[in-house]
């Protein structure tokens, strides 16, 4: 059953990449537990612009638990408290009246902070246009079952293939690790056929690209698969080491500064 609450949010401020930030507090009443989140907080940046203050910038977009945009930290916890969800689906029927809630941006070197919540995530596109594609020709768009894919094989492929690609995983990690996130994208297309004639190249290069971008080593420490919204899988990262355990072997290291196909 719907209520009000009120709540303290202790949210962290920063003008720019280079400024320094803080927390700032606020007091915020007649807050429903059917308010998404990120509805709190457009009903905090309301209060702010009346009060003639700058509001609080946070990313989002779909609203729908598809994009990963919305990302941050909630009382420690990427995404906040609420298993398998993204902040958008996160509700203030979450949190009890009276509660101060702690909101800030992932914390991680390879994701510098853009203005307040907001963090520059395009470390993952990069390791994305490294090799996270099929290039090959294949033709015409096939029908369903021209290609023959076993059952279990497609769903382990559809499971990784739901990373959404918001970095709760490098947030949660106490190594600011990339290895779920880029294990999902490498999985996904080395488990297809369409993925296999470029599979040893393509680990070597997004895992080159993960490491160049600042991101930390993997000791399995799991928090990473805790945070993910979409629940992927320690499964992931274990295929990422077989793939580049098996191109090590089918593709020769590429020279420093080299770019050849």
């Amino acid at each position: 059953m719907s209520q009000n609450i009120s709540v303290k949010v202790k949210v962290w401020r920063q003008d720019g990449p280079q400024a320094t930030g803080q927390f700032e507090s606020f007091d915020l009443s007649g807050i429903s537990t059917d308010m998404s989140f990120l509805e709190m907080l457009d009903t905090l940046n309301e209060q702010l612009l009346k009060e003639g203050k700058r509001p609080v910038e946070f990313d989002s977009d779909c609203r729908e638990g598809i994009c990963g945009s919305c990302g941050c930290m909630i009382n420690g916890m990427a995404h906040g408290p609420e298993r398998g969800a993204t902040v958008c689906q996160l509700h203030m029927r979450s949190f009890k009246n009276g509660q101060t809630i702690v909101v800030e941006p992932w914390r991680a070197t390879a994701f510098p902070v853009i203005k307040d919540l907001v963090v520059d995530r395009s470390a993952f596109d990069r390791i994305i246009a490294a090799g996270g594609y099929v290039s090959v020709k294949s033709g015409r768009h096939a029908d369903a079952n021209v290609m023959l894919v076993p059952k279990d094989t497609a769903e382990k492929a559809m499971d990784v293939a739901q990373c959404i690609g918001c970095g709760a995983c490098v947030a949660a990690c106490p190594n600011a690790s990339a290895s779920l996130f880029t294990g999902a994208k490498i999985t996904h297309l080395a488990l297809l056929p369409q993925g296999k004639v470029e599979a040893a190249r393509r680990v070597q290069r997004m895992t080159d690209q993960m490491d160049s971008e600042g991101f930390g080593g993997c000791t399995n420490i799991g928090e990473c698969l805790a945070a993910c919204p979409k629940e992927i899988k320690m499964e992931a990262i274990v295929s990422m080491r077989r793939e580049f355990i098996k191109g090590a072997f089918a593709e020769p290291p590429r020279q420093a500064g080299s770019d050849n196909a």
